[in-house]
């Protein structure tokens, strides 16, 4: 991986500067993609991302870490009367949570869709090396699929998705549809951007009444930004490797 190193106190014009910041998108987009498959603690990947200098999940156990935040705390509380459980992802990455929820829905034989958000998509070589599909006992036909859904698609008979490839900022999320939310950005000290009381406002809005959005992050800023966007928060246990994560229930 090439490292690019710019003064910050460099003045430049405003048409250099459009074109530094188109460069330097470009150069992030790329480095987003300079990422390294890594064996966690369970057995399962995970993928080390140089550009943030994080893993897109836990090294002590990438699906017990998914399956303990987002499997059992997010759906297993939420699990609905309703015909169809409307679910939203931030950060899809390596579809890791997808997946679990795909292996949820025929389970339980509740109907699932879902809509996973992704600014920067993982190269298909890089998803078929992840062994997930191997783990769960799933067909990796159905895990590939699931990366290629752009439109909204019938994966099985109780899961659909959808894969947007676009970044948080410009989402604009249907009002009063979702029961259930993934919060799986990169940290916050990463990707300050995406953890705003803006952001999460926007979420909130997205939610039914008494939906629920669900991330790994602790953080005081992140407490304080889901708070003012009209969440009431519960702390949670977190999985082997993490002390606590969060629930944020949205009240209307």
């Amino acid at each position: 991986m090439f490292c690019f190193f710019f003064e910050q106190n460099t003045k430049i014009s405003a048409y250099r500067n459009f074109y530094f910041q188109k460069l330097t998108q470009k150069l992030y987009f790329c480095a987003m993609n300079s990422i390294t498959p890594v064996i966690t603690k369970d057995g399962s990947h995970t993928l080390y991302n140089e550009m943030a200098g994080e893993h897109y999940h836990s090294v002590f156990g990438a699906v017990q870490e998914s399956e303990h935040i987002f499997i059992r705390a997010g759906l297993d509380a939420k699990r609905t009367s309703q015909d169809v459980l409307q679910v939203l992802e931030i950060g899809f990455g390596t579809g890791l949570n997808a997946l679990l929820t795909l292996k949820w829905a025929e389970d339980h034989r509740q109907q699932v869709q879902y809509l996973g958000i992704e600014a920067f998509p993982l190269d298909e070589t890089t998803y078929e090396q992840m062994n997930y599909p191997e783990i769960l006992h799933i067909k990796p036909l159905l895990y590939l699929k699931m990366h290629h859904s752009t439109m909204q698609q019938q994966i099985t008979p109780d899961f659909s998705i959808q894969i947007l490839h676009e970044k948080f900022q410009n989402l604009q999320p249907e009002k009063n549809r979702f029961h259930v939310i993934f919060f799986d950005a990169f940290s916050p000290d990463s990707q300050p951007e995406m953890w705003t009381e803006e952001g999460f406002r926007e979420l909130h809005n997205a939610l039914v009444s008494g939906g629920v959005l669900i991330t790994y992050s602790c953080k005081g800023t992140v407490k304080r930004a889901l708070k003012a966007a009209g969440f009431q928060l519960e702390k949670l246990p977190g999985p082997p490797g993490k002390r606590e994560f969060l629930r944020a229930t949205a009240l209307k």
